[in-house]
């Protein structure tokens, strides 16, 4: 086809995988597209559910943890989606994503879904460029 750039999976035992049917992320041209990531333990693979906080920070570990893997990083990240079980944690969520993210925010969604895997608080998926 003409103009095709090609797609590469992108896998890692760095950072946590549910073994689901899916890549941890694809690469496509020069950007990466990461799959949804909750708070699994890289290092069991099993959930590590806990407070907002606490889930989101794991969540957002497993997601620089890919990045960085695959050749990116969270500074070159351009668009965030994120699942809230509740938005009621979009306050204190708000203040561990800073964390990951600033001076420089990517563009950014944040929706309410009515149960996210595994009975996790939150997740996040994420576009970046290489």
């Amino acid at each position: 086809m003409k103009g095709e750039i090609g797609k590469k999976d992108i896998y890692t035992e760095k950072a946590a995988f549910t073994g689901g049917p899916y890549s941890q992320a694809v690469i496509h041209g020069d950007l990466i597209y990461v799959s949804g990531q909750i708070a699994l333990d890289p290092d069991t693979n099993e959930p590590a559910l806990g407070t907002i906080e606490q889930e989101a920070t794991l969540a957002l570990h497993n997601l620089r943890i890919i990045l960085e893997e695959a050749g990116s990083s969270m500074d070159k990240v351009l668009k965030v989606t994120v699942y809230l079980a509740s938005m009621d944690d979009y306050p204190r969520f708000n203040e561990v994503y800073k964390g990951f993210f600033s001076p420089e925010l990517p563009a950014r969604t944040c929706i309410a879904a009515a149960a996210l895997p595994l009975g996790a608080k939150v997740e996040v998926d994420a576009i970046a460029y290489l």
